[in-house]
């Protein structure tokens, strides 16, 4: 199970305009020459909008009973009694305070008994490596989770033995998680909580899934409501190590009438499943390698399949989105067009507040290139709860430095200036390093047509 970088959903937003000639500084770099200290986020405190408890024992199932690639999982398996969890290499500062926040989620609304250690014996090894000795092992992976190891060293040794085989697993005593410790602060803790939850819980992900980190679209970042019931559920009495699909389906009703009492309504009609070639079209069209053909006939595939089977749930949504990321460089017209529809779809569903905030990044990108600060203004605002609610802190401060340059064409310029400033603290835990975060600072500031410096 590996976490892809397939999905950046955080554009390169001047990608729809003109390149700029010059060596001119914009008024963004002028007015903040020192960047301020970095923002982090307290006790994530997550929306719970409603789900069906018909929907969870589904979901359960299709998550804890195959693999990403297909392949079926012949039993449940899990930790059995406390876990003990330590942390190797060389982990980024930030890691230590996320991490700490996180297993006190997972023992307050997951139930799951794990604790940290620094014995080697440990259940749970996180190792911070760097990038490069990651993808010299897995090419596309910015981090990924495997059985029966405690090292780097000791999974390339073992990658193709039955020992790393998640299909021959009867029940969890050792995994070890690899993280990059050269990645900025927010990508090492989305790893950290993608990883960690696919360690103790689920090692399948599905596009179907609007609220879940188990979701290979990267919108959600860290842990949800969804991902906790999942897997209080997984580490629930009356299930262990060794059980059938049919032995779990047996008893997961009684357990999700227990643990979400509120979701005991009448059925729901079964999604369409999601085909592998859907999958695949999307990670060619927002996946590295393809050529920029491939990526919008590709993109175009999972438009096509989207509109056949009849979706309108966030896989929809999703297919527009991602033509709109395949077109915006060629035709920012018709891109336009597919983030519209992409929103319209994502606006079917209190779920996917969230997703159609990455969409006004790029909606409001459009309308300040045209000088509209007031509609880009109208975009932008809704969101900013949803990301900060979210603990998205680069979705957070792209929202953001957009309502900069809104407020500074409409005149407003000490707002500006201050929204700037509060967004540049987000963007160090977003982006990471100074260059990065100038970059991102530069890229936006270059939307707007001909202001003068504020």
């Amino acid at each position: 199970m590996r976490r892809r970088l397939i999905l950046p959903l955080i554009m390169v937003l001047n990608a729809c305009v003109p390149v700029t000639q010059g060596g001119t500084a914009s008024r963004a770099v002028i007015a903040e020459s020192t960047l301020p200290p970095m923002k982090t986020f307290g006790r994530a405190q997550i929306n719970r909008p409603p789900v069906a408890n018909a929907d969870l024992v589904r979901d359960f199932l299709d998550l804890s009973f195959q693999m990403e690639s297909g392949r079926e999982l012949p039993v449940l398996t899990r930790f059995e009694g406390p876990i003990t969890l330590r942390v190797t290499g060389a982990p980024p500062p930030t890691l230590t305070s996320d991490l700490r926040a996180l297993l006190a989620r997972l023992r307050d609304e997951a139930g799951i008994p794990i604790t940290t250690t620094t014995s080697a014996s440990a259940n749970i090894t996180i190792e911070a490596v760097s990038r490069a000795d990651i993808r010299r092992v897995l090419p596309q992976a910015a981090c990924f989770v495997a059985p029966n190891v405690g090292s780097l060293s000791e999974y390339r040794s073992a990658r193709r033995s039955p020992r790393t085989n998640w299909t021959l697993l009867e029940t969890r005593t050792q995994l070890a998680i690899f993280l990059p410790k050269d990645a900025s602060p927010q990508e090492a803790r989305d790893c950290l909580h993608e990883e960690l939850a696919q360690a103790l819980g689920p090692l399948n992900d599905l596009y179907r899934l609007p609220n879940s980190v188990f979701n290979d679209d990267n919108v959600h970042t860290v842990l949800t409501n969804f991902d906790m019931l999942i897997l209080r559920a997984t580490y629930a009495g009356e299930l262990r190590s060794g059980m059938t699909r049919a032995q779990v389906l047996r008893r997961l009703p009684a357990i999700f009438a227990r643990l979400n009492p509120s979701g005991q309504t009448g059925p729901r009609p079964r999604p369409t499943p999601t085909p592998q070639a859907w999958r695949k079209a999307i990670q060619t069209a927002l996946g590295p390698g393809a050529s920029p053909s491939a990526r919008r006939a590709a993109a175009a595939d999972a438009v096509s399949t989207a509109t056949r089977l009849g979706w309108e749930d966030n896989r929809r949504a999703f297919a527009h989105y991602a033509m709109g990321r395949v077109l915006q460089g060629s035709d920012p017209i018709a891109a336009r067009r597919q983030y519209v529809a992409a929103d319209r779809y994502y606006a079917r569903s209190p779920s996917t507040k969230l997703h159609r905030a990455y969409v006004a990044t790029q909606l409001a990108a459009y309308e300040i290139v045209k000088g509209d600060g007031t509609r880009a203004l109208r975009l932008l605002n809704p969101h900013l709860d949803a990301a900060r609610a979210s603990q998205n802190a680069a979705l957070l401060a792209t929202l953001q430095l957009l309502q900069a340059e809104a407020l500074s064409l409409e005149g407003r310029v000490d707002e500006a200036r201050r929204v700037r400033l509060d967004s540049l603290g987000w963007a160090r835990y977003g982006f990471g390093a100074d260059w990065a975060v100038r970059a991102k600072q530069r890229e936006i500031s270059a939307l707007s047509p001909g202001q003068p410096p504020a």
